[in-house]
């Protein structure tokens, strides 16, 4: 009927895999058969050079599908699909799309064209036919859309051997009507989107007057109406198809790259230059190719938790790569110039002073009611109830085996206070000078109240800029203040913020968090993007983040991020305690 369905005398590919994997992703794709083409007697095959030299085919006699292996998305193992788990077939969506179109086939693929019917016509027929099927299949199954689109750009090249030099679509009414048969009526199927067809539209408009090419679209729409079984309504559309190009429907159609005998130019030159119409074609197809890629797939539960899973284990091994690359000197750290520190100072009395109030606040937020419980008991220890008593001697007396517990006995636990996870970042570049010493100092303040609260308590604190840099490590407390200077012209915020992940596990929900991010905000795309996915990341896993600004215009603060602008940049220290003992407070 057509390139996709195979003639009565055809017979199937002799294919011999050289990797067992096709024969189990024949296997896996055949047992989805049934719920997509509403048969259960189909046999698939996946192989490379299957296909009847399409991309896939459907042979109606011997109710076998075939669909070419080239197709499957590079990369993918045939042996680790599992199409069962609709979000996995993404990874190959374009061989998955081609078996999607070979059930449509078979199931809407019902018609035959007669023995007697005119060449013309029924060559006509059969090019409605690959619009007719998809249009009634996203009808019974509108959730196939997605793979049918996949799939397209393979059809619609091969259908038109638009990649071709030598057959490919010429200026020429016959290659114009085609090509609006294959693209413009799977817009009006459904498929595809009236802006991903406009080169095609726009070309054909120059080779078919208005009245011709509004004839063939009342024709391909009256198709998408037929019924599947109606072999006399296709061969008549196919007649009038001919009629409407002034072509003998009694005559076979020309083969691809022969000359229909239009006078006009056919638009190739001497060299092979493709026409205006296969540039067109291509440039659609591309079109489709790369909607297909930005749209999202159909997924499942079960796909969705492997990919978050995937993903997850993906962030935490960059974190603990940066980590180690900042806190440790590994693999990526940075080099010694940019990013860099004045010195060290003695502490200040009033740092000590203030690092011994905050340690006591954090004791006290980390303070939890001992929980109490209740249990009951036959035998002591605990409260006698005289009426559990009394039931028991009811019991006993009635010769039954007593089951009352008269006794009640309470106890008390005390609730152990939740580790608390403190990472700072604080981004150097000239418009932060003013808040360098205060930083500094609420660094050492919060790693020296570690040391002496009892809440047991981890703070690391680092500098951005061209580089990322540390200023206090985790779980050590620094005997001196690390100064730092603040003339960098680069913000590294999604470095900083994946190093303060790995080195203090923010992203775990096993502690009290909260990631620290003093700036302005104002950072290149390159580092801000990514640095946000993180930002969210941290949010979703229960980490609280607190965003210190100065007291300037033009701030542009990470979305979600709790902002506090400081009007005096000495009370940095004074706000980053308030929310670490918030956020212990909230910890349960």
């Amino acid at each position: 009927m057509s390139t996709h369905v195979a003639a009565p005398a055809a017979t199937p590919t002799a294919i011999f895999p050289t990797t067992p994997g096709w024969l189990t992703l024949s296997a896996a794709f055949g047992d989805e058969v049934p719920a997509i083409a509403d048969r259960d007697d189909l046999v698939v095959t996946v192989a490379p050079g299957a296909g009847h030299g399409a991309p896939a085919c459907f042979f109606p006699d011997l109710y076998t599908i075939e669909v070419d292996g080239s197709h499957v998305d590079s990369g993918v193992d045939p042996a680790t699909v599992a199409p069962h788990r609709v979000g996995d077939r993404k990874r190959y969506r374009t061989a998955w799309g081609l078996l999607t179109h070979e059930c449509a086939h078979a199931k809407h693929s019902v018609w035959r064209a007669p023995d007697d019917a005119p060449p013309g016509a029924a060559a006509a027929a059969t090019l409605l036919e690959e619009s007719r099927i998809e249009a009634a299949h996203i009808r019974r199954r509108p959730g196939d859309r997605y793979w049918l689109r996949a799939s397209a750009t393979n059809l619609i090249l091969a259908d038109t051997q638009a990649n071709n030099p030598a057959t490919a679509p010429k200026m020429t009414t016959h290659d114009a009507a085609r090509s609006a048969a294959l693209l413009l009526a799977r817009v009006d199927g459904g498929i595809l989107n009236r802006r991903e067809t406009t080169p095609v539209a726009r070309v054909v408009k120059q080779l078919l007057d208005a009245d011709t090419l509004d004839t063939l679209r009342e024709i391909w729409r009256e198709a998408h109406r037929t019924a599947d079984d109606d072999a006399d309504a296709m061969i008549d559309l196919g007649r009038r198809w001919c009629e409407a190009l002034g072509t003998d429907p009694n005559e076979p159609p020309p083969e691809p790259g022969d000359d229909d005998g239009d006078d006009g130019d056919d638009g190739q030159n001497g060299n092979g230059t493709p026409s205006p119409l296969a540039k067109a074609v291509a440039s659609a197809a591309a079109a489709v190719s790369r909607a297909v890629a930005a749209d999202p797939a159909p997924t499942d539960p079960v796909t969705q938790k492997l990919n978050a899973a995937a993903d997850e284990d993906e962030a935490q091994q960059n974190a603990q790569r940066n980590a180690r690359a900042v806190f440790n000197g590994g693999p990526g750290k940075p080099p010694p110039y940019g990013t860099t520190t004045r010195g060290t100072r003695a502490p200040r009395p009033s740092e000590r002073t203030a690092a011994r109030q905050l340690a006591r606040s954090l004791t006290t937020a980390g303070v939890r009611d001992r929980t109490v419980t209740k249990t009951r008991s036959v035998v002591p220890p605990g409260r006698l109830r005289m009426r559990g008593a009394m039931t028991a001697d009811a019991q006993r007396a009635a010769g039954a085996i007593p089951t009352a517990e008269p006794f009640t006995r309470t106890t008390r636990a005390t609730v152990p206070a939740p580790p608390l996870r403190i990472g700072i970042a604080c981004d150097v570049s000239g418009s932060m000078d003013a808040f360098a010493a205060p930083v500094a100092s609420a660094a050492w303040i919060l790693a020296d109240a570690a040391r002496h609260t009892a809440v047991p308590a981890t703070t690391a604190t680092v500098i951005f800029g061209y580089h990322v840099r540390p200023i206090t490590h985790p779980g050590v407390t620094p005997a001196r203040v690390t100064e730092f200077d603040t003339n960098d012209g680069e913000h590294h915020i999604d470095t900083a913020i994946g190093a303060l992940d790995g080195a203090l596990n923010l992203s775990r929900p096993d502690a009290a968090r909260l990631l620290v991010i003093i700036s302005d905000g104002c950072f290149e795309d390159d580092t801000k993007i990514p640095g946000q996915k993180m930002l969210d990341r941290l949010r979703a896993s229960g980490c609280a983040v607190l965003w210190l600004e100065p007291n300037d215009f033009g701030n542009e603060p990470m979305n979600g991020a709790t902002v506090h602008t400081l009007t005096d940049p000495t009370t940095t220290a004074r706000a980053i305690g308030q929310a670490a003992t918030a956020a212990l407070r909230a910890t349960r």
